[in-house]
């Protein structure tokens, strides 16, 4: 594949490699250029263009990402039509992902060109969930390296459905195990269960002695339980404790007792006969996730979890509070709209303006920052943080009357990072985002201010909500509180805007148009531009529902 810049005329057939703008013509990253798009490119200007072009052999992006999605796709997987040099896969049941770790180790070392990303293996999916992507970089690879990656590459994922449907939960009691302890057991149990379509088909309750427990096991399994579950009343400390007492004189076998997995350590792994025993940790009595939920998964998917396998699991076992992981360790709460702050940025000099504070120039009969301020107040963003610095005390004169929070930012000098840190960082702890706002921003609409709260949905992954219109990014930027430490670490006059391009993942664009989310008034010319709309010549925000 050849690459570069060429001359115009030189260009029909090839591959614009980057977005093409120019007096109101916009082409697209990716495009092939036709006849039509060289003549708009002409009459715009355009002399010389950026493009790759295929050469004899190559295959284009999509074509290559199809062939070799469709080669790793195991039992249980479906391949979407490629696009972008993209093709991702899903699950077609619910179930558990196996990766083969080494298989994709091999695929990814083949080529830069080649890449596969695929979700951790023996992770529990949902029907319709990714589960990988195959990614190619350049806009063509040659055949012959798309041939050697078809020759190696055998399926890497195969989704297993869940088949253990009926449970057997057998509860041992002591003096002072409150009985609602238990119960509440059962429900979160059932919960869990639920998720992979099983249920408790057995609830059993016995004195914490082996022999009640060595008879309750083998009922349990002669009653065709697929799975039996033993939360114990004291927490097994010793293979000749309780449970893997009674376990082994029923006359099943203990594989593991504990995992390097926290919290869980204190797991059993055993069978009797071909249906697995899990005597459970006291942490599973919880919702919260731990390491017996990741056992729970595998088996209800009709896996054998050998101790091996629970062996290599330390490495990522220390169950943390990452980005991935919406909610994490936390008890279910009733669902809720997640509550979200405004931050208003009013602390810069606006030195581009050339003289006075743009802040406090009039638009629409009122100053800048207060329309920005009121724009705020009057969506469902509570509380509104304002952050000030030059000419601080004009600006909370300018918002007096106002129910704001002003926070003093004395290092404004050292660019916006400052204010962005001074203002996340007073935003109250229970406030599960933050929405910030540029101050010299008068068009911004309260419409649009409470789209973009109604996109956050962090449970759903929806963790950064941006305005776009097309390829043109917006402000305001609402964000999780999971993103707030990078905020921190932002520094002078550098954006969020490397933030939102390294999560893409996390990205949730809200389509815009209008001026609203897009002028700031930093000139003359742009605040003339912010009076014109306001006086009738055009509408300052239309945004599409």
């Amino acid at each position: 594949m050849k690459f570069g810049p060429v001359p115009l005329g030189a260009a029909e057939g090839a591959i614009a490699a980057h977005s093409i703008r120019s007096e109101g013509l916009v082409i697209k990253k990716g495009t092939r250029l036709g006849a039509i798009e060289i003549a708009a490119l002409a009459t715009a200007g355009v002399r010389e263009v950026v493009v790759a072009q295929l050469e004899a052999g190559d295959i284009h992006e999509d074509a290559a990402a199809g062939a070799l999605a469709t080669r790793i796709a195991g039992q249980q997987v479906r391949v979407e039509a490629p696009f972008t040099g993209r093709s991702n896969l899903f699950a077609l049941t619910d179930g558990v992902v196996a990766v083969d770790r080494v298989g994709v180790d091999g695929f990814n070392a083949l080529d830069e060109a080649i890449t596969l990303a695929t979700l951790p293996d023996l992770n529990p999916v949902k029907a319709g969930d990714m589960v990988a992507t195959v990614k190619i970089i350049p806009f063509a690879v040659a055949g012959t390296l798309v041939d050697e990656a078809l020759s190696r590459a055998a399926p890497l994922l195969t989704v297993h459905p869940f088949v253990r449907r009926r449970v057997a939960v057998i509860s041992t009691l002591l003096p002072g195990l409150m009985p609602k302890v238990v119960e509440k057991t059962l429900r979160v149990t059932a919960e869990r269960l639920a998720r992979a379509g099983a249920l408790i088909a057995q609830d059993i309750r016995i004195p914490h002695d082996t022999e009640a427990l060595r008879h309750a096991i083998a009922q349990a399994v002669r009653a065709e339980a697929d799975l039996v579950i033993v939360f114990g009343a004291s927490a097994i400390t010793d293979r000749r404790d309780v449970i893997p007492a009674a376990l082994e004189a029923a006359g099943g076998v203990v594989d593991r007792l504990g995992m390097p997995v926290d919290p869980g350590n204190l797991t059993l792994l055993g069978r009797l006969g071909p249906v697995p025993v899990i005597g459970a940790p006291g942490c599973a009595r919880s919702s919260k996730e731990n390491g017996f939920d990741w056992m729970l998964m595998r088996i209800l998917a009709g896996r054998t979890v050998t101790a091996e396998e629970v062996a290599a699991l330390g490495v990522g076992g220390l169950l943390m509070e990452i980005v991935t992981r919406p909610q994490p360790r936390l008890e279910p709460t009733p669902a809720r709209a997640p509550e979200v702050a405004a931050v208003v940025l009013a602390a810069g000099r606006g030195i581009r303006m050339g003289g006075p504070n743009k802040l406090l120039e009039e638009v629409g009969g009122a100053c800048v920052v207060r329309r920005v301020v009121e724009a705020a107040l009057a969506s469902r963003a509570r509380p509104v943080l304002v952050v000030t610095g030059h000419d601080h005390a004009r600006v909370e004169a300018a918002l007096a009357g106002l129910p704001v929070f002003f926070v003093h930012n004395p290092d404004h000098a050292t660019g916006m990072a400052s204010s962005v840190r001074r203002g996340i960082a007073a935003v109250p702890a229970d406030v599960e985002g933050a929405m910030v706002l540029l101050g010299d921003m008068p068009l911004v609409a309260p419409a649009l201010l409470d789209r973009l709260v109604e996109g956050f949905a962090p449970e759903d992954g929806r963790l950064i909500i941006v305005p776009m219109d097309g390829e043109m990014r917006g402000n305001p930027v609402l964000w999780s509180r999971r993103f707030f430490p990078d905020l921190a670490g932002l520094e002078g006059d550098i954006g969020a805007r490397r933030l939102i391009s390294a999560h893409p993942e996390a990205v949730f664009d809200i389509p815009v148009t209008g001026a609203g989310a897009f002028l700031d008034v930093d000139t003359p010319e742009a605040l003339a531009k912010a009076r014109a709309y306001m006086a009738g010549a055009a509408a300052p925000d239309r945004d599409p529902k």
